[in-house]
């Protein structure tokens, strides 16, 4: 019996930041890109992971009274690498996603980055599984897909 890999799940066009970019570029490449983790680099080698809640934690408040001008210039300044997570789980492209998603689901985790001789070459998201679900209903139920796509 076939069994899922990450690999059969992982996208591999990725955006990655190298540890030296800065919070506002992270910021402004995921609300570009629609994305909420961005794989960090050094090296060629994961260093860490940014998430859209890294971002959130990390940008200055409005609350502190600065223009959204003057917050960007101090989001400027900030490299990824101090608000990044660094010593992130990743899962090899033949570990089986049903570990994956135990993996994801244990520690909350939005995303592994799939990493094979100490280079990145995928990531993992909750989307991929909602994905993965979608086309098994579709499979397993025609007639509701015949209903949906005729609606």
């Amino acid at each position: 019996m076939y069994r899922l890999k990450a690999k059969d799940l992982m996208a591999t066009e990725l955006i990655t930041l190298d540890k030296s970019e800065t919070l506002d570029l992270a910021d402004e490449i995921m609300r570009l890109a629609r994305v909420r983790h961005l794989p960090v680099l050094e090296d060629g080698h994961l260093a860490g992971l940014v998430t859209h809640r890294d971002i959130l934690r990390a940008q200055v408040s409005a609350l502190a009274g600065l223009s959204r001008d003057q917050s960007r210039q101090l989001e400027a300044k900030i490299p990824v690498a101090e608000i990044m997570t660094s010593g992130v789980r990743s899962v090899s492209p033949d570990t089986p996603a049903v570990e994956v998603a135990r993996i994801m689901r244990d520690h909350k985790f939005g995303c592994v980055p799939v990493v094979d001789g100490g280079r990145l070459v995928g990531i993992v998201t909750e989307a991929d599984f909602l994905d993965l679900v979608l086309r098994a209903l579709d499979e397993a139920d025609p007639e509701q897909r015949a209903s949906a796509s005729a609606k």
